[in-house]
């Protein structure tokens, strides 16, 4: 890894720390050409500290290390970004990122749609949405609506009316969802089954 440690006179270069499984940014940090020596031999993120004017090894004082599992060179050779499995929070607030951001999984739109139903769900009482009735008419309703929008998506398939298909596997995901949160899950707990599978 040829880095560019003489564009600043400091002899630092940033380095963005990202979680290799959820991809958030936890923080940024800067190292020196033995700080990065001693990341790639300890396999912990150790940086410089500028007010300390030393070596500091993230983890060092409150055992929440960043073990390292990849690390890449931008294209000017002067950033990098180092992929690492946090053990405990990142920041020294406590929080999970130097954000103050939950280093949680995100599913993009589908991580939005579960807030929906999770609202949805604690207010099932309310008369004018769809969810919550699904919640009020409990588990064998939200079953057979998924067992039904599964037939309806294998119908779909035969055919060849693409916009049909679509439309029935955003109702086959969507009533999924419900099912999982009626019973305690979420879209992360079949990921990492999933994973779990992976060989």
């Amino acid at each position: 890894m040829d880095i560019d440690f003489t564009k600043n006179t400091d002899g630092l270069v940033p380095a963005i720390i990202q979680d290799a499984s959820t991809k958030n940014i936890l923080m940024l940090g800067y190292l020196n050409q033995e700080a990065l020596e001693k990341t790639r031999e300890t396999k912990k993120v150790t940086f410089y500290s500028r007010s300390k004017n030393r070596l500091w090894t993230k983890g060092e004082e409150s055992g929440n290390f960043l073990e390292l599992v990849s690390m890449k060179i931008d294209c000017d050779k002067d950033t990098l970004l180092i992929q690492v499995n946090p053990v405990g929070p990142t920041c020294h607030k406590g929080t999970d990122t130097c954000w103050g951001d939950k280093n949680v999984q995100e599913y993009g739109f589908l991580s939005q749609l579960e807030e929906i139903i999770s609202d949805r769900k604690k207010d099932a009482e309310n008369p004018d949405s769809y969810v919550a009735s699904l919640f009020r008419k409990g588990i064998n309703k939200m079953a057979q609506k998924v067992g039904e929008e599964a037939v309806e998506i294998v119908i779909e398939a035969k055919d060849n009316n693409d916009e049909l298909f679509l439309n029935e596997s955003a109702d086959l995901l969507f009533h999924y969802l419900i099912l999982l949160q009626a019973k305690g899950f979420q879209l992360d707990d079949i990921v990492k089954t999933l994973k779990s599978r992976h060989k």
